[in-house]
């Protein structure tokens, strides 16, 4: 139980050498998803590409890392889940449509695709989803204005997409703009509901969701083959600087209406809406003049997650497959081109003059499946997992057998999970879970019931070493687990725990999965026992530009959560503010309560004469003081912050009882 932890990778076990070999994939000329991934490539990124942060020091994007990606899969790699990276690797500048449609991949997890005008009569162009980092969407744009020339000048932007409300459909969009100013004129176009879902996913429950997709994105792993070796629905983020614009034009259903024509600059559209599908707001659109339509990240050569294990709100997978029928329906006999934000586009062709529809019906019977066939033995009283472990392999051939539905990205199996949690929730009705220990203080007793720590790691040792399925990985892994949160001193514990998490990522056919067992290793093997050494800085999770979309509602919700309860509970306080600078709709006069351990908002002018004390401070002020950039002292000094009655003492008392969140806690360890 001395000494440290090995901290190298190691190589595949005879086990996972021979179930990866089992693992049977189309040779790279015969992929019949390869086509689609090369047409219409007019310039390749360099296999060095490098786009660097605005202050030119490190990286927010480099292609050079993924270079071993070549050749058959090595057996520390699921096969497909190779051949799906090296589909990714397909990256550079790509002609969708001939004059109309241009997308650049591999730049960011996802895509950026520019419209054009398709009679070619206007220079005018609409930009969709433009990346996660800013770095990257101004490269991506330079690379598209240098092959798509306007005579005498760029192509101007007319109008830009946030097909929905995750992060790499919108976080890049100031880079689109010189000096991250929007010209008058420009059209930010979103579905309804964007905003509030954008912004709530990125701050009220940020720290932990961010946190947890550095495992998800494999962030922190090395790209190898015993490392990171893609995302499953790209390579990885980026890592630039991220902001937030609110839309100009909201995608309503009195918009989203079947053959609704709304024009920006040249390009026509239509649009459709699909909340609860992939993001909480989301839409598809069409392009009527060139029989094109985009699906947005419903509908891409890969099963999606109906739950993110980075965490998110559970999907709705009825929701799912009715909104890819309605697609169907309304644009299938007129679409010719199908592309997404994701991975490449498809064609119909003389050869596969269906190949669109029967695309988006596979996907929707899919989804379809995956929710009813959950239900069913549900109803039949099988539990969430029992439920995961009966249907994983089960799915019809005519489904799973489409290259296009592997869980690259989700899974079967907890996706299956994600149907059950909607309908039933964490609770499998065994009275025995209702109110488990945590495993902090179940870890000791499942410890001392074994025979103590050094038994626990010889059981799971014989497990590991007799292995004949992957489940005695599991059931190795979950006895380790409890003695790693008995101890996390325990270096044999840790170091076995983490071998074997890591033969189940080498296993792993999604992209997710694999980075999740992998960064689980890489902590149990790195991670100090006490937590993370003092001085590792918190990266900052909520930027300026998100401050600066915030209603003044959704600052004040944050700034609720960070309230310790219990200690408000005993420190009542009442506070009134006029906030200055702040956004047009929002209030300019706010009380704020301290009461019963949570903090209300009144948008009303504080009493004087009951109130704590009263003050007036700008907007910009009382951003940085939610996010702990500040004090209330310093604002004072700053001239930020006025006190109109009463003292600072109230203020500084709120601001005692708000938590800061660490970001770097253990996942795999306590």
């Amino acid at each position: 139980m001395s000494g440290s932890v090995r901290n190298d990778p190691q190589p595949a076990t005879s086990l996972t050498t021979a179930l990866n070999a089992a693992v049977v994939v189309p040779p790279p000329d015969q992929d019949p998803e390869g086509a689609f991934a090369a047409k219409g490539l007019i310039e390749a990124l360099p296999a060095d590409f490098t786009v660097y942060r605005e202050d030119g020091k490190l990286p927010a994007w480099e292609l050079g890392p993924y270079a071993f990606l070549s050749g058959d899969a090595p057996d520390t790699v699921n096969p497909s889940l190779w051949r799906n990276a090296l589909l990714n690797m397909n990256t550079g500048l790509f002609e969708v449509v001939e004059n109309a449609v241009y997308q650049v991949r591999g730049m960011d997890l996802s895509n950026i695709t520019f419209l054009e005008d398709p009679a070619g009569d206007s220079s005018e162009i609409v930009v969709v989803d433009p990346l996660v980092s800013e770095e990257c969407a101004t490269a991506a744009l330079e690379l598209y204005r240098k092959h798509r020339v306007w005579p005498g000048k760029d192509r101007t932007i007319r109008a830009v997409i946030f097909t929905h409300s995750h992060i790499d459909h919108y976080g890049g969009v100031l880079g689109l703009f010189e000096g991250g100013v929007v010209p008058e004129g420009v059209d930010i176009i979103a579905p309804d509901g964007f905003l509030e879902h954008a912004v709530s996913e990125n701050v009220y429950a940020g720290n932990a969701m961010q946190r947890r997709a550095l495992f998800m994105y494999g962030s922190l792993l090395d790209r190898s083959a015993q490392g990171q070796v893609d995302a499953g629905l790209g390579k990885t983020n980026s890592n630039g600087l991220s902001g937030v614009l609110a839309p100009t034009f909201t995608v309503t259903s009195e918009v989203a209406v079947r053959e609704n024509v709304v024009a920006f600059g040249p390009v026509n559209l239509e649009f459709q809406l699909t909340p609860g599908t992939e993001a909480p707001a989301e839409l598809n659109f069409y392009l009527p003049d060139i029989r094109a339509v985009c699906m947005a990240e419903n509908a891409t050569p890969t099963l999606h997650n109906l739950y993110s294990l980075r965490g998110a709100q559970v999907r709705d997978a009825k929701a799912w497959s009715e909104y890819l029928t309605q697609s169907i329906e309304w644009y299938g006999d007129r679409s010719d081109t199908l592309f997404a934000s994701h991975f490449w586009p498809r064609w119909n062709t003389e050869d596969a003059p269906d190949a669109i529809v029967s695309f988006l019906t596979s996907q929707s019977d899919l989804y379809r499946y995956l929710h009813d066939q959950a239900l069913r033995l549900a109803n039949h009283g099988r539990t969430m997992t029992e439920i995961a472990e009966d249907l994983d392999t089960t799915v019809p051939e005519s489904l799973a057998g489409q290259w296009f539905n592997r869980g690259y990205y989700g899974t079967v199996n907890h996706d299956l999970k994600a149907v059950y949690q909607r309908y039933l929730g964490w609770y499998d009705g065994n009275a025995a879970h209702l109110h488990t220990l945590p495993p902090e203080k179940a870890g000791p007793r499942y410890v001392e019931a074994l025979g103590g720590a050094a038994k626990v790691v010889e059981l799971a040792r014989a497990a590991y070493d007799n292995a004949t399925t992957a489940e005695d990985y599991r059931w190795a892994a979950e006895l380790l687990s409890h003695a790693v949160f008995a101890d996390p001193g325990d270096t044999d514990a840790r170091q076995l725990e983490a071998d074997v998490l890591e033969q189940l990522g080498y296993q792993a056919e999604s992209g997710p999965w694999r980075n999740f067992y992998l960064a689980a290793a890489h902590e149990l093997r790195t991670r100090p026992p006490g937590g993370t050494p003092p001085g590792t800085p918190s990266p900052q999770i909520i930027t300026q530009p998100v401050l600066a979309a915030m209603s003044l509602n959704m600052l004040i919700d944050y700034l609720g959560i960070r309230l310790n309860g219990p200690d408000a509970a005993e420190h009542p306080l009442t506070l009134g503010f006029t906030v200055t600078g702040g956004l047009p709709d929002d209030p300019t006069e706010v009380t704020l309560r301290v009461r019963n351990g949570v903090l209300v908002y009144t948008p009303s002018s504080a009493d004087a004469a009951t109130a704590d004390a009263t003050y007036t401070i700008t907007r910009d002020g009382l951003n940085n003081l939610a996010i702990s950039a500040t004090t209330p002292g310093q604002l004072l000094a700053d001239g930020e912050l006025t006190v109109e009655t009463g003292t600072i003492d109230p203020l500084n008392t709120l601001n005692g009882l708000l938590d800061t969140f660490q970001y770097w806690f253990g996942l795999t360890t306590p």
